[in-house]
């Protein structure tokens, strides 16, 4: 392995991919409106020579390089969150910007900047013959994970019927390898109550009065939770409120909330579901405890329906996936800090469903997701797209 060779290579394309990066930028792609963002990546991939591009039913985009034994995967979801409050913008969010250094815009790190070098370290590695019977490489552009993340992968797995031996995930890692994250979940929790006239109020029972009783269990109950020593403690935080009642005039007759539950290492959907249903205001009131399910159509208008669950997943420090990332960043970079994500990723159905190790390395930094001002830097693209250039062949030696 030429490391010196991989890393100017890497830093020759970065025109090429600052570019790129704009271009996707440009084009709005929430989750389940990212048709053009998609045809943009087919046609970036087409060009700088993929040997298979192909689209699936879903909308993900996967392109192929080599024809080699082993499938090495990178995956880079492609839709972006929402623009928000735009007044907290200093700048259009999709004509971006660019300096010596910076790329802004939404998308910016979150995540559209791991397509970029996911495909540009793809061409590295035919440019400079490293493609061998050893391996195939796949990079997948992802649909709808900020809606449901690891949806797009159950339909890859299940349907596509394609399953990497590996998988690099590249969102945002502050410069880091990350070897895990907690895991999710969406919980409602409703409770009923008896309409009546607001004038006499004690004819009725007040579905939102028990449901403040409830709130400060939840609420209490986040104290309580595991503790892991390396992905942490798990939490909850209530994340919306919703009620029934047949005018502003009378009393509700049913409340509910939905709990954004993290789940950690030792924590599992079962447990955190009858955490709450535990609860002494829950039990004395008949309260419902429920996980969410997702059902939204995709930008092909296909619905995967699945349970709003994200299992939790760690890989560990010495397994060959963590040594062969950390060698080839070594080769060019310095020694790499070995960390995890705060928040979810596509590894939540990757290897927390499937069991398929995953390891995470992406341009662009954690707080940067789903802010104003979203921005990501132009090294960051050059340093990952030399590292997954490297990697396959340290993998596969």
């Amino acid at each position: 392995m030429n490391y010196d060779m991989v890393k100017k290579q890497a830093e020759n394309y970065e025109k090429q991919m600052t570019k790129f990066l704009r271009d996707l930028i440009a084009i709005p792609g929430e989750s389940c409106g990212e048709e053009k963002v998609i045809k943009r990546i087919v046609k970036e991939m087409e060009a700088v020579g993929f040997d298979k591009v192909e689209v699936d039913k879903m909308g993900n985009v996967l392109g192929y390089m080599g024809t080699g034994e082993t499938l090495i995967a990178y995956d880079a979801h492609i839709d972006t969150v929402g623009l928000g409050e735009l007044s907290n913008w200093t700048f259009d969010p999709y004509k971006g910007y660019e300096n010596d250094e910076e790329i802004g815009g939404r998308g910016a790190s979150d995540q559209l900047g791991g397509i970029v070098s996911s495909v540009y370290g793809a061409k590295i590695m035919k440019d400079l013959n490293l493609l061998s019977d050893k391996y195939t490489v796949l990079v997948t552009g992802t649909v709808q994970e900020e809606d449901c993340d690891g949806l797009c992968w159950q339909y890859i797995i299940n349907e596509d019927k394609v399953k990497p031996k590996f998988v690099v995930i590249t969102e945002p890692t502050n410069g880091n390898i990350y070897r895990g994250q907690r895991g999710r979940m969406e919980i409602r929790v409703e409770v009923k109550g008896v309409s009546c006239h607001g004038s006499a109020p004690e004819r009725g029972d007040n579905a939102i009065y028990k449901m403040s009783d409830i709130l400060q269990e939840v609420r209490g109950l986040n104290d309580k939770l595991h503790y892991d020593p390396f992905l942490g403690k798990g939490t909850l935080a209530v994340s919306e409120i919703f009620f029934n009642s047949p005018s502003r005039c009378a009393v509700a007759d049913m409340c509910a909330i939905s709990i954004d539950r993290r789940l950690t290492d030792g924590e599992t959907y079962q447990k955190a579901l009858e955490e709450i249903r535990q609860l002494p205001s829950v039990k004395k009131y008949g309260a419902e405890v429920t996980m969410y399910k997702y059902s939204r159509p995709s930008w092909t208008n296909l619905t995967y329906p699945t349970d709003c669950y994200f299992p939790t997943w760690v890989i560990p420090e010495d397994n060959d996936e963590t040594k062969a990332i950390v060698e080839a960043y070594e080769g060019m970079y310095g020694k790499p800090k070995v960390d995890k994500w705060t928040f979810s990723t596509n590894g939540v159905s990757i290897m927390g469903r499937y069991g398929i190790p995953c390891i995470g390395f992406g341009p662009g930094k954690e707080e940067e997701a789903h802010a104003p001002n979203e921005k990501t830097w132009k090294a960051d693209l050059v340093r990952c797209a030399a590292v997954y250039a490297a990697l396959p062949t340290v993998y596969c030696k």
